[in-house]
């Protein structure tokens, strides 16, 4: 049996406190340090962890490090990080500074540890599917992807105690969810090219009230349609048309099929994809078996430019 992974997380926000539970209960993980500046309120529970306010505490002693901060801080965390020996697995964004971004390119490239970027639909049954039916020309010839997100209310509610998510410098959705739409449509269809984006803000310095545009994916039109503020449920649409069969993604996990008779629910195979399931893929690309479900730092930096391209619009 191989060694577990000694982990430290630094942010403990939503995704940073979510991923400490899963990590502390998964057999190829230890959790050994976690930094944040409430750390209080995450002690209980996790008596071997060594908690911090001070992410320069959680580097000694560990094998890698998960980074949850707001984006801004990504870069400095990842590049010494990864200068100093440990692999990362970084949330998304990958940085707001596109100079950042490149940044964090080029160590991943020079050190030797793993760097990878948490895509929520990077291991998604869905998302496997998808690339089979493409691989298997089931779609035949891709004519259009289209992207529709639509928010009652932004931040949502299990993310509204972290202020910066509604500020324009680096929250709003187009950061936070869109962003996975796009990897999704890197992996499948390859890079993405703006052609024509538009980003509508709320009052004062808070984050855009509405997204739309036009990019390119391999020639492929890829329309963006998005809004916060509406009536309604949180809805969340991934579509891609082809000539034999289209197929829709809603709600992250969702898979459904058109060819002549109307949308018709997928039955999807395997595992759904979760936060244990990317460490899982995180732990064996750190022993050496890596995983096309897994996105790398080059990926999460195509994805940052064609992000903030809106935000340059």
């Amino acid at each position: 049996m191989e060694t577990p992974v000694r982990l430290g997380i630094i942010g403990l926000g939503a995704m940073g406190a979510e991923v400490l539970s899963v990590a502390s209960a998964h057999p190829a993980f230890e959790v050994v340090a976690a930094a944040d500046p409430e750390v209080a309120r995450h002690q209980d529970g996790y008596p071997s962890v060594r908690f911090t306010t001070d992410s320069a505490d959680v580097r000694d002693g560990l094998d890698a490090v998960y980074i949850a901060t707001p984006p801004a801080f990504h870069a400095d965390l990842a590049v010494a990080a990864l200068q100093a020996g440990l692999s990362v697995l970084c949330e998304k964004p990958l940085a707001i500074d596109l100079a950042d971004g490149r940044r964090m390119v080029a160590a991943a490239d020079a050190a030797p540890g793993v760097a990878a970027v948490n895509f929520a639909l990077s291991d998604r049954h869905a998302t496997v599917q998808l690339e089979d039916a493409l691989g298997f020309g089931l779609i035949g010839e891709v004519l259009s992807v289209e992207i529709r997100l639509a928010f009652t209310h932004w931040p949502r509610d299990f993310q509204a105690h972290a202020g910066w998510l509604d500020g324009r410098a680096q929250g709003g959705f187009v950061r936070e969810v869109l962003s996975h739409f796009v990897y999704l449509t890197d992996r499948l269809l390859g890079p993405l090219e703006p052609v024509d984006l538009h980003l509508d803000h709320g009052a004062d310095f808070r984050s855009e009230i509405a997204a739309w545009g036009l990019l390119r994916a391999g020639g492929v039109p890829v329309q963006v349609s998005a809004v916060a503020g509406a009536a309604g449920q949180d809805s969340y649409e991934w579509i891609i048309r082809g000539t034999k069969r289209s197929y829709l993604l809603r709600d992250w996990d969702q898979l459904f099929v058109a060819d002549s008779n109307g949308w018709k629910p997928v039955r999807l195979v395997g595992a759904r994809g979760s936060e244990e399931t990317r460490l899982s893929l995180f732990a064996e690309a750190m022993h050496g078996r890596s995983s096309g479900n897994l996105a790398d730092f080059a990926t999460g930096f195509r994805v940052q430019q064609v992000v903030e391209a809106f935000h340059q619009a």
